[in-house]
């Protein structure tokens, strides 16, 4: 039977201890990378990230050609930004699938996940900007009886 506390002091040996919030460890593999998976819309990226001199590499052609556009580059840096470490890692992608605003999001997303691999005192600042939530918006699917997902067929009364 459970015993019955006669005074305060008691009471507060009676509670359960708060659990400590989880720490994060490093996860590297045997070559001393970190890897990650980012996604976004329909694009993966795979991500493997090491220290470095800051050159990035995607599906072997260096960043400038692969995404052409500034805003897809800055859009790739933002994680190292915000970390303060740009320059710091060699980054090597593989990202396949959706197109060019899609994958350059999945790089960003598996360079933000493999940096708090890396260093794991970095998933406060990363997760404070948004870097670690996966987008979950994708392309609506087509429904029956429709033209595309919400559209109908043109109205003819004749």
């Amino acid at each position: 039977m459970a015993e019955t506390v006669q005074s305060l002091e008691g009471l507060a040996a009676l509670k359960p201890e708060t659990p400590e919030a989880p720490k994060y460890v490093q996860k590297l593999d045997k070559q001393g990378r970190a890897y990650a998976t980012g996604k976004r819309k329909n694009a993966v990226a795979r991500v493997w990230i090491k220290p470095g001199a800051g050159v990035i590499t995607v599906n072997t052609k260096p960043v400038e050609t692969f995404f052409a556009r500034p805003v897809l580059r800055m859009m790739i840096q933002q994680p190292l930004v915000a970390a303060n470490r740009q320059g710091q890692y060699d980054v090597v992608c593989t990202v396949s699938g959706g197109g060019l605003s899609g994958q350059a999001g999945a790089v960003r997303h598996g360079i933000s996940k493999a940096l708090t691999y890396f260093e794991p005192d970095l998933r406060s600042p990363l997760k404070r900007g948004g870097f670690l939530t996966r987008d979950p918006r994708v392309v609506e699917r087509k429904k029956y009886g429709r033209a595309k997902a919400r559209r109908s067929f043109q109205f003819s009364k004749r």
